[in-house]
Order: C-alpha cells, then sequence, then structure tokens
C-alpha cells in the first residue's frame, strides 16, 4: 500500500514538472537601417512558450512588411 502511494506520487510531481504552464514573455525586435538600429519590446503576457514564439514571429513578419529583411525579432 505504501508503495502504491509512493509511486502514485513520484508520477504526479513529474507530470507537475514537466507540465509547461503560461508565464510573460518580452519579444524584441530590432530594425537594422543604415548603420543604425533600433529596438522596440513587445510584452506577451500569460501565454505559452510556443505561443509566445508564434507572437513574436508574427511581430517580425508585420515589420519586414514595412521594412523588408530590417527586422529580426527574439524571445
Amino acid at each position: 500500500m505504501k508503495v502504491s502511494r509512493i509511486v502514485t506520487a513520484v508520477a504526479l510531481l513529474a507530470v507537475a514538472t514537466f507540465t509547461s504552464c503560461k508565464k510573460n514573455y518580452t519579444c524584441t525586435c530590432t530594425t537594422v537601417i543604415g548603420t543604425g538600429s533600433i529596438d522596440v519590446k513587445h510584452s506577451i503576457d500569460d501565454a505559452y512558450q510556443s505561443d509566445a514564439q508564434k507572437s513574436c514571429n508574427n511581430y517580425q513578419d508585420e515589420a519586414n512588411r514595412t521594412v523588408p529583411g530590417g527586422t529580426t525579432c527574439h524571445l
């Protein structure tokens, strides 16, 4: 009986440890213009990392529609 409780507790702890949770992220976009650059930070709140990365990629795509190839973004 005690062994099964220990196994159950360890299994629940493992699941809790590896479960992704929502966090706040900052997407930093750098736009290069000539020899200078400008950084813009975007807050992405209460998101899973994969969703935050998609949003950051969208910021980059949108900026590059205005200035093609001039902006890179990262979390």
